[in-house]
């Protein structure tokens, strides 16, 4: 009996998907280049030669993993900008900063293996295709802000002369100390206590003098 090309291709994503979890979760508890592709068939239940059925090699594995890093990681924090953007309330702007600052700490929070991925990545001296993706979702990360950012500009809610392009950086800096943190530390849960009071010393630099209290009252 001839399987149909559709259920093909089905069964393909799924297994896919199935080796890219399994090698967040590997992530998350050793370093990724240790990962070999005889771990990750063992984590999926399939044998060692099924895995470049679905990846050409490892470095595929991990290409897969930043797309759906990028694509699953933008789509939670435009949604959470989105979703205060959208209140009638001359605060929203700034209300969506930390509402992204907290979607991206909660992303990491439930996939720890993401940032080890990428900051051993990042190591590297010469320019990789994963390097290119990581590349990818900062400028699209930063566009995000730039847009949230500009909002809040014109709205008249930062301190006046603010650098929006600094903003931004700082922004992804406090992020990523977080993360790096919590790395050394092993408590990565422990992120998601120490975020808000970095939020709110991010946005005490950034706000206009006016807005400081009421946003930390209506942020809270």
């Amino acid at each position: 009996m001839e399987i149909p090309v559709k259920s093909v291709k089905q069964s393909t994503e799924i297994r896919q998907a199935g080796l890219v979890d399994a090698a967040l979760k590997l992530a998350a508890q050793r370093s990724p280049s240790d990962i070999t592709t005889s771990d990750l068939a063992q984590a999926v239940g399939i044998t060692q030669g099924a895995v470049f059925r679905h990846f050409s090699n490892k470095e595929a594995v991990w290409l897969a993993v930043l797309d759906w890093t990028a694509d699953t990681l933008m789509r939670r924090l435009q949604m959470a900008a989105d979703a205060e953007l959208a209140k009638p309330d001359k605060l929203a702007p700034l209300a969506a900063l930390k509402a992204v600052f907290m979607a991206h700490v909660d992303f990491v929070v439930a996939h720890p293996g993401v940032p080890r991925v990428i900051f051993q990545e990042l190591q590297h001296a010469q320019d990789t295709a994963l390097k290119a993706r990581v590349r990818g979702l900062m400028q699209q990360y930063r566009r995000l802000l730039m847009g949230v950012l500009e909002r809040a500009q014109e709205q008249r809610l930062l301190a006046p002369g603010s650098d929006l392009q600094a903003a931004a950086v700082l922004f992804v800096g406090s992020v990523q100390g977080l993360v790096m943190q919590s790395l050394i530390s092993g408590e990565v849960r422990a992120m998601a206590q120490q975020a808000p009071a970095v939020f709110t010393i991010y946005l005490r630099g950034l706000a206009a003098t006016g807005s400081r209290r009421s946003t930390s009252r209506n942020t809270s």
